[in-house]
């Protein structure tokens, strides 16, 4: 099987990292920090739409600067803030050794994206990390998971996408790839329900084991007379 993982919140615990240098630049740029609570709907998001909501400004000038002063806070200091989930790094290993191709999908970008899998010392385990430019001003993930699907030559239905946010669930649909929602990352039940995810991992032995059986499963249904 093919595996796509989303990067904040699923592999990586990054948000006391993310929502320090969000207000941090908010500071920087004459606003009042906020709350933690009311910045944990940004998680997944990209910096262009977190700083133009944010400031409430359709000023793009204004928006450029939040999202510059924002990088190298996060990619130098927030990033030590940061933590890989429990268990990750275990679970990476024994996918791999299973078999499966993994490689990172995730809308931060793709040089900070690269940053904090080498950080953490996860490079070992993927086959390639996909995420937008930095210059890009917005995107869809469905265009990063297709070109993940790409790059591996791999067929929708052999592969999943791993994610905590809706977004990782419309990524996945938009191209029949199979999508599983994390519970330890940042969605709401309800957000992740109404997206419509396949199947909800309750931990990160739950992804595993699960994997597991729909590998078995799939194997079975290919071998199949009849199989399309």
């Amino acid at each position: 099987m093919h595996l796509l993982f989303d990067l904040d919140g699923t592999l990586v615990d990054s948000f006391p990292g993310i929502s320090r240098s969000i207000n941090q630049t908010l500071t920087a740029v004459g606003r009042e920090p906020l709350p933690e609570a009311q910045l944990l709907q940004f998680v997944g998001k990209r910096l262009a739409v977190i700083f133009s909501t944010l400031l409430g400004a359709d000023d793009e000038t204004l928006v450029d600067r939040a999202v510059e002063i924002y990088r190298p806070l996060f990619d130098e200091v927030g990033i030590l803030d940061s933590r890989v989930f429990p268990g990750i790094p275990e679970a990476l290993a024994t996918l791999r050794d299973a078999g499966h191709s993994l490689q990172v999908v995730t809308v931060r970008s793709i040089g900070s994206a690269n940053l904090v899998v080498r950080h953490f010392g996860l490079e070992r385990y993927f086959d390639a990390v996909h995420g937008p430019d930095r210059t890009e001003r917005s995107g869809d993930k469905a265009d990063l998971v297709r070109a993940a699907l790409d790059l591996a030559g791999a067929d929708a239905r052999d592969t999943i996408m791993i994610g905590d946010r809706a977004d990782d669930i419309r990524a996945a649909r938009a191209h029949g790839v199979h999508a599983v929602a994390v519970e330890w990352g940042y969605g709401t039940t309800d957000e992740l329900r109404a997206a419509e995810a396949d199947y909800f991992a309750h931990s990160v032995t739950d992804l595993v084991s699960y994997t597991t059986r729909v590998t078995a499963d799939h194997r079975v249904l290919r071998s199949a007379p009849g199989w399309r």
